[in-house]
């Protein structure tokens, strides 16, 4: 893809982010835990029984611990590259269940050996990765043929609201850049899986004020990590520019925010097996898609 530039990010500023978030983050985490949610739903129409299990991108392991209660028997993995999400996550599975283990690692290098795992599951971490190709290409290794991998991310229509307002003060760079789901099933197909099912779903949060989204951004380590992003603080003018521009958004007394949301899933293509080629994918309702029992 062209333009990949916008979406380079300072990976060691988002790891200390969200290192610092772990305490606090699912007290404030109500769009993920959906999200999660959402997905997890979507396993369960699919007729699987995986004996190895990835939750990549696992944070304070909200969804490992849905999957465990999902697949009653297959070893649970979590990884992140947060050190402080994986001990939040181990204090939460310590006192459930004895299947998990952790994994500090980056999602682009991943120390796993290959055609180890039957499926894995991403839930919003794809946004925090500069080079998705990478992470594709590292799942594909990692899954044994005809696994699947299933995700979610954040589409470019994320956040437009807090975008545009800095958009009218200045031209820097004030909120993350994320990626188009045609652009993210085009790499998927490119990058060795096959049957692509890809849809986006549109959740608004309201608020106060900006400044109680820009707090809720910060305890989640959600924080503007983009390699070109200004360095020096926000002069108050252009802040209060900003929060001016923001409230014209206002809407029954609460500023929204718009995430966009994209979910898809695919298999690994089959060793010997035909090939899905360069063929474009697939688009449809993951809702009108069943996987059933021979």
């Amino acid at each position: 893809m062209d333009g990949l530039d916008q979406y380079r990010l300072d990976k060691g500023r988002a790891r200390r982010d969200f290192n610092g978030a772990a305490h606090a983050y699912e007290d404030t985490a109500v769009l993920q835990h959906t999200v999660s949610e959402r997905l997890i739903e979507r396993l369960d129409l699919i007729a699987m029984q995986p004996g190895r299990v990835l939750d990549l991108g696992s944070g304070t392991g909200m969804a490992a611990r849905k999957l465990a209660q999902l697949y009653r028997k297959p070893r649970i993995i979590q990884a992140d590259f947060a050190v402080n999400m994986l001990s939040t996550a181990r204090r939460h599975a310590s006192l459930i269940f004895s299947r998990h283990c952790f994994v500090c690692a980056d999602a682009e290098q991943l120390p796993l050996a290959d055609a180890g795992i039957e499926l894995v599951f991403s839930s919003l971490m794809l946004q925090w990765c500069s080079e998705p190709a990478r992470v594709f290409q590292e799942v594909g290794r990692i899954l044994s043929p005809g696994g699947l991998f299933i995700f979610s991310s954040l589409g470019p229509d994320t956040l437009h609201e807090l975008r545009d307002s800095w958009r009218s003060v200045d031209d820097g760079i004030h909120v993350h850049a994320f990626i188009d789901m045609h652009d993210l099933g085009d790499v998927l197909m490119h990058s060795g899986f096959e049957h692509p099912v890809m849809e986006t779903e549109y959740f608004v949060l309201t608020y106060q004020d900006v400044f109680a989204l820009m707090r809720d951004l910060k305890q989640l380590g959600a924080n503007n990590v983009n390699l070109d992003r200004r360095r020096t603080l926000t002069g108050k003018g252009r802040l209060e520019a900003m929060v001016s521009e923001y409230e014209k958004t206002r809407r029954a007394g609460r500023l929204p925010a718009t995430y966009e949301v994209i979910y898809g899933h695919a298999w690994k293509r089959n060793q010997g097996g035909p090939s899905a080629g360069d063929a474009a994918p697939v688009m449809v309702p993951i809702s009108s898609i069943r996987r059933r029992k021979p």
